[in-house]
């Protein structure tokens, strides 16, 4: 069994949520978050209303990479002991962050920013180890943009928008890869239904939780790790 459960997706795909959820069903669950919470120093020098800024432009692709990953090894030594650590995007999501951001930043086709990404973090995969579930508006690449956006309730637009389609289309093609545990899509999924099915993924990879229906928010709070819209 793995010490570690993760929850991936694009912005408002509900993973959030969905840790949160799975957080409070079980007490042998560890809650580790997103990756700034373990290295507040670090994001605290870049967030700001600069931050798109420099998660675009005035970051270098290595600084950045290293930033997510160093974050991501931090977080991992924070776990409890005995306790399964829930992660607020993973050891993929964050490299297909890395992927978008290289392909928008050095206007690199996603072939050439994934062979950069990894060229950085090494090609060994999750480290350590992890049950990656993806959570996707869509399996369609314009409608999970399109989907996502309308949850987001404000337009994207330049560079945003287009970190935004180079994010989707590389979770979906790990996905095709077959990377993750499980790919729950679409947009007509209940918060219930959502959790019922990870919860069943996770059990199948022997982490033992309680069956319990939960009904939550939907909300899917945006944190800084996530580049702002420009």
């Amino acid at each position: 069994m793995t010490d570690f459960v993760s929850l991936n997706g694009p912005d408002n795909s509900g993973k959030s949520t969905q840790v949160r959820i799975l957080a409070e069903s079980w007490d042998g669950f560890c809650d580790l978050g997103p990756v700034h919470r373990h290295d507040p120093a670090s994001w605290s020098r870049v967030s700001g209303p600069g931050f798109g800024t420099w998660w675009f432009s005035a970051s270098t692709t290595e600084e950045l990479t290293y930033l997510l990953f160093s974050s991501h090894e931090a977080r991992s030594r924070s776990r409890s002991p005995e306790r399964i650590g829930l992660l607020d995007r993973g050891w993929y999501m964050l490299l297909a962050t890395a992927i978008a951001t290289c392909a928008v930043k050095e206007s690199r086709s996603i072939e050439s920013a994934w062979s950069r990404i990894l060229a950085l973090t090494g090609d060994a995969g999750p480290r350590p180890a992890e049950i990656p579930v993806l959570l996707m508006p869509s399996l369609d690449t314009e409608r999970s943009v399109a989907v996502a956006q309308k949850r987001e309730g404000i337009p994207w637009a330049g560079v945003y928008l287009e970190y935004q389609q180079y994010l989707h289309r590389v979770l979906l093609r790990m996905a095709r890869r077959g990377v993750f545990a499980e790919v729950v899509s679409g947009p007509s999924h209940s918060i219930d239904e959502m959790h019922a099915l990870i919860s069943r993924t996770i059990t199948a990879h022997g982490v033992g939780i309680p069956s319990t229906p939960i009904s939550r928010r939907t909300d899917d709070p945006r944190d800084f790790v996530s580049p702002p819209a420009q």
